[in-house]
């Protein structure tokens, strides 16, 4: 029997909202003969880390990746090497955020030059920066082959990104299946710049669009950022669709499995002092469509998954055995979570659980770009999310939610527990 080839296709800051029927007519088309999910959410709200969980199939405290700028663990067996040893070809093309090392003296720095081939994850076929919003701009840029050399490309981002995906696809070992990791940064803000960058030719095109209810009654940069962002993800969109046009060309489309996601959303400014980081649906709160490898009912699926739901899921869609050490459930299982659990970094020391009707969140003093952990956590919010899904009103104080508070209390530390912290003391709110 033939093995399925997989592509897995990630966008970076994208928020679950924006995958519609007029915005994203080419993901809808492959949600409707695949699986939209719309209870999706990232296990760590921040780009390194969630990244670090996908290449590990475990928990930011258990693979060592806290914060943005720490690579991945040389003793963790990354996720490309079991498709490596199961005859696939392995492909990583966009952004890595996972080599460079974030204190200065100690370790590698190479956010703007190229990753060592030690570094790559174990990938065969490589055209990456590890930070391509260094590297690039919404328009031209540069990243690097698995030899270290330069790969200049001119034009926008999210489109140079997907022809090195389309270059791929020809140039591959045609006698293998293969494992393609598109990691595109696009609708994520410009570093430098401090703003997002959609395509130039649609950008008014969207410059009424509706700003979600979650956003518009706080304070943000939503009214002048929302049209870039938008537009730039009805790019990728169209991206995505000359990606599928190209497997139809190949013949590849009916055997391989297609996976979108983003490692998180984009609460502009709204909760904290930028753009996620923060335990609140507008950035936790995740797109997910799966196509093919029994993937193929056109239903909306409806449970809460986890990103950390993603690498077992892989893995078994290409009939590979899931390691134990892996958190996730794949999501061919019918397997029901009663929550996810989010652990927060750089923003605060913070940990969190989502129920279908409640958010609970927790805090701990001191910094969380020195700290990663603490054994004393305060709470921070409660929302009754049937009652106020735009998390507008944080009951963490409210009397009526006591026995809320607990209940949420002891699930959250339990989870804690299960994944290798400590047992933590967590008191009321300051």
């Amino acid at each position: 029997m033939k093995r399925p080839n997989i592509i897995f296709y990630f966008s970076d800051q994208q928020r679950w909202d924006t995958v519609t029927p007029d915005l994203t007519p080419n993901l809808e088309n492959l949600a409707s003969e695949g699986v939209k999910f719309t209870n999706s959410f990232t296990c760590q709200p921040v780009c390194g880390p969630a990244r670090a969980c996908l290449q590990t199939g475990v928990y930011a405290t258990q693979n060592k990746c806290y914060w943005n700028g720490i690579p991945l663990p040389e003793n963790t067996k990354p996720l490309a090497e079991y498709f490596n040893e199961a005859g696939y070809d392995t492909a990583y093309i966009g952004k890595w955020h996972l080599a460079s090392d974030r204190y200065p003296g100690i370790g590698l720095h190479c956010e703007c030059t190229a990753v060592p081939k030690s570094k790559q994850g174990g990938y065969k076929y490589w055209r990456a920066a590890d930070v391509l919003e260094f590297t690039s701009h919404g328009y031209d840029g540069y990243v690097f082959d698995g030899e270290g050399n330069r790969i200049d490309f001119t034009g926008y981002r999210a489109d140079c990104i997907n022809d090195f995906a389309l270059e791929y696809l020809d140039n591959r070992d045609k006698e293998k299946p293969f494992f393609l990791f598109v990691s595109q940064l696009e609708p994520h803000h410009q570093n430098d710049h401090h703003c997002y960058e959609g395509p130039k030719e649609t950008v008014e095109n969207y410059r009424g669009y509706p700003i979600p209810d979650d956003l518009n009654f706080l304070k943000g940069d939503y009214k002048e950022s929302y049209p870039d962002y938008i537009a730039a993800i009805n790019r990728l969109d169209e991206n995505v669709g000359r990606l599928v046009q190209k497997l139809r060309d190949i013949g590849e489309y009916e055997n391989t499995v297609i996976v979108y996601t983003s490692d998180h959303g984009s609460h502009f400014k709204t909760r904290n002092a930028e753009y996620k980081r923060s335990c609140h649906d507008s950035c936790t709160h995740i797109p997910l469509l799966i196509f093919g490898g029994g993937f193929e009912s056109g239903k909306i699926d409806e449970r809460l998954v986890s990103l950390i739901d993603l690498p077992p899921t892989l893995l078994r869609a290409a009939g590979i055995e899931i390691p134990e050490s892996y958190e996730g459930f794949p999501l061919q299982d019918e397997t029901e979570r009663d929550h996810v659990f989010i652990q927060i970094s750089e923003s605060q020391v913070g940990r969190a659980i989502r129920t279908k009707r409640h958010k609970y969140s927790v805090r701990a003093l001191g910094s969380g770009n020195v700290l990663h952990s603490s054994p004393i956590y305060f709470e921070d919010f409660l929302y009754d999310l049937e009652k106020d899904p735009i998390e507008k009103n944080n009951l963490v104080k409210d009397p009526e939610y006591k026995q809320v508070r607990k209940e949420l209390k002891q699930m959250l530390i339990k989870q804690m527990t299960e994944v290798g912290e400590k047992k933590p003391i967590i008191l009321p709110k300051l």
